[in-house]
């Protein structure tokens, strides 16, 4: 897996896996997979689910499209990311969507403030700028928000 980027102990980001990079995550010692992608969208592994269901991984499909307001898509990818078996690997297309609503769930279940996550998104990288995203972290957020 070339473009994996470990956020921390309990969550792992990608782009589009292949069987390949299933195979090495079981290796690794993943428990579970996490995917947002929609079946509609180009380039999804048709048969994910089997395949890391086979290898012994946890598997949810939980799409979020980047272009629509999904609040309530994304309070249930926010539920699967706190309870499925960790380490996690979440995807997505290229990388940009899982590593948000990854980081967006650790900062929920650690507790810390907007400004706590928006350093820790620049120093890893994971950009927080697409309009779902910030509409969520408002939310989620509140008047935290609107300060900065």
């Amino acid at each position: 897996m070339t473009d994996i980027k470990k956020l921390n102990d309990d969550f792992s980001v990608a782009g589009q896996v292949t069987p390949d990079d299933l195979k090495q995550a079981a290796t690794e010692g993943f428990k579970s997979v996490l995917n947002l992608r929609s079946p509609a969208e180009t380039g999804v592994l048709s048969d994910e689910q089997q395949q890391a269901e086979a290898l012994g991984l946890d598997y949810t499909n939980a799409p979020i499209a980047p272009t629509n307001d999904h609040d309530d898509a994304i309070d249930q990818v926010l539920w699967e990311l706190d309870n499925l078996p960790k380490p996690v690997l979440v995807h997505c297309g290229l990388g940009a969507r899982a590593g948000a609503i990854a980081l967006i769930s650790t900062a929920v279940s650690n507790g810390w403030t907007l400004e706590e996550l928006t350093a820790k998104a620049n120093e890893l990288g994971v950009p927080l700028e697409q309009a779902f995203l910030k509409q969520f972290i408002q939310k989620t957020f509140g008047d935290q928000s609107r300060s900065t």
